[in-house]
């Protein structure tokens, strides 16, 4: 039975349903895609809960992101045919599927060397991990790095890219078993954040100099106090709010703490142009079929079990990747 989750109302896991689905027959341009794998993001928690930028609105399906085989093509479509295997990321709204429909523009090619769970697992983290590391800072060997929650899935792939590229990485957890897969990911040093102060020890481990740049997808618990961990004139980038909004900043603040810079990039400004995404993506697979960057797929659940996935990822019980398996 094709299945999808879809949600009537904001709140907890417990508002994923499992619902039949039948996408229909793609419109001029559109696929349908059979879904082999799916990924799972704390974005996808933001927006049940409804507090994401990226509203869904109700009802809705969920989810960004897939790999899988295209099944129909749409009259107009250029470029796929039948039988292709394709991955995407950052389509809202529908992923959580056996089955979509999908506009052609946001798919990818995949090469033969790469799994559908690989891509599942590291389209949506790992164009983001290409966007902080070569777009939004462009790391270089001698930098120092600062990434909270580096055992996550844009962690652990962020991690590896710097590491690959020369910078000596910071990295923070929230537990011993986390910092185990943070170190193997190619962090330095680690934090844990629950026994100890994580600006004190940057300070520590940098001999006061600070850091370049700090990478915070965690928002409210973490990004006012990461400015002190800044040598001046370096940047903070704000890409994610896993613990909740940072709020209003006085911009006076990045005067005070040394001439800051701060951005909130997103996937979509940095991939909104074909050429974009193509570029992101062959650059994130050329570092994992080169063995410089290793997908950590640590959770799998079948797709019926999304709530199970939302319950893990929200109670910080998963490290690295999780994926649907229709």
């Amino acid at each position: 039975m094709d299945c999808a989750i879809r949600l009537s109302e904001f709140g907890g896991p417990d508002v994923l349903r499992v619902e039949r689905s039948d996408p229909g027959d793609p419109g001029s341009n559109e696929v349908r895609l059979r879904q082999t794998a799916i990924g799972v993001n704390f974005i996808d928690v933001v927006q049940r809960r409804g507090v994401s930028p990226i509203a869904l609105s109700l009802p809705s399906g969920i989810g960004g992101e897939a790999a899988g085989i295209i099944e129909a093509v749409g009259t107009a479509v250029r470029g796929f045919n039948v039988g292709d295997r394709v991955a995407y990321a950052n389509v809202y709204g529908g992923a959580y599927a056996s089955v979509r429909l999908v506009k052609p523009d946001a798919l990818v090619p995949l090469p033969d060397d790469i799994s559908d769970r690989q891509a599942a697992g590291m389209m949506l983290k790992g164009l983001t991990a290409w966007c902080l590391v070569r777009q939004v800072f462009d790391a270089k060997a001698g930098d120092v790095v600062l990434i909270h929650a580096a055992a996550g899935g844009v962690g652990s792939i962020v991690c590896q890219w710097l590491k690959h590229l020369g910078a000596t990485v910071i990295g923070t957890v929230s537990s011993d078993e986390k910092a185990g897969l943070a170190r193997s990911c190619g962090c330095d040093h680690v934090i844990v954040c629950t026994e100890s102060d994580f600006v004190s020890q940057v300070m520590d481990i940098t001999a006061g100099k600070k850091v370049s740049v700090v990478f915070d997808g965690v928002g409210r618990e973490t990004f006012v106090r990461s400015l002190d961990c800044i040598r001046p004139r370096g940047l903070a980038v704000l890409f994610g709010q896993a613990s909740g909004p940072v709020g209003p900043i006085d911009l006076g603040l990045l005067a005070a703490k040394g001439s800051l810079f701060a951005t909130r990039p997103t996937l979509t400004a940095y991939t909104s142009t074909r050429s974009d995404l193509l570029n992101g993506a062959r650059s994130l697979f050329k570092m994992v079929k080169n063995g410089c960057i290793r997908i950590p797929i640590l959770q799998t659940y079948h797709l019926t079990d999304a709530a199970k996935a939302h319950r893990a990822l929200e109670a910080r019980r998963t490290v690295g990747c999780t994926i649907l398996l229709p």
